[in-house]
């Protein structure tokens, strides 16, 4: 097949368009990576979506396929509040985790995991959330469970409650995480898109 469309009468010509569609293709209609990686994803939902665009995104910034390792968890769902963390809204740690960054749902959430598994600043997908960091821990989430930040307790009900998910480990934590290392990626990273391939990087 390939020597056939590489033929010397007919293969110059369309060597030369596919040159050209390839050059107007890196430098008009994508200006990132991630928005070219994006593309290639289409409307299609999901884990296997998500995977798609971030090997995507990695195979366009090196030529390297990057391919996260994946672990069946138990999922469940917490708050800020009381019944989650034992402080109330008046209490001067409320709202901020283990790790000293404020709780949050956005593009890239916080989590709470165990830490000998998953070190804080490690960035998971999770199917049916997205993107969570590991910023909290907990006394009872021990070995492979971890729990995924919601702004109320009926969020937690209606939007998740529990479940066994295979997780995907986009980037192996430091022990470390930032509030402007948070806002950063949060802000680097769109619905619907990957996560750009600096933030996947140890």
């Amino acid at each position: 097949m390939v020597t056939s469309f590489f033929d010397m009468k007919k293969g110059f010509p369309v060597l030369l368009l596919l040159t050209i569609i390839v050059i107007a293709f890196h430098t008009g209609s994508c200006s990132s990576p991630a928005e070219a990686a994006s593309k290639l994803g289409g409307a299609a939902g999901g884990k296997a979506a998500s995977k798609n665009l971030i090997q995507a995104a990695a195979a366009s910034q090196g030529g390297k396929k990057f391919k996260p390792d994946t672990i069946e968890v138990v999922a469940t769902g917490y708050t800020a509040g009381e019944e989650s963390t034992g402080k109330s809204p008046g209490h001067p740690q409320y709202g901020i985790t283990y790790s000293g960054v404020k709780v949050r749902r956005d593009q890239v959430s916080t989590i709470a995991a165990d830490t000998k598994l998953f070190p804080i600043g490690t960035l998971l997908y999770i199917p049916g959330y997205g993107y969570g960091v590991v910023a909290d821990t907990g006394s009872a989430i021990k070995g492979k469970r971890i729990d995924l930040y919601f702004e109320t307790i009926k969020e937690v009900y209606e939007q998740w409650g529990k479940r066994t998910v295979q997780v995907e480990v986009l980037r192996k934590g430091t022990g470390k995480l930032t509030q402007a290392w948070l806002n950063q990626i949060n802000l680097a990273t769109e619905a619907g898109k990957p996560i750009p391939q600096t933030y996947l990087e140890s």
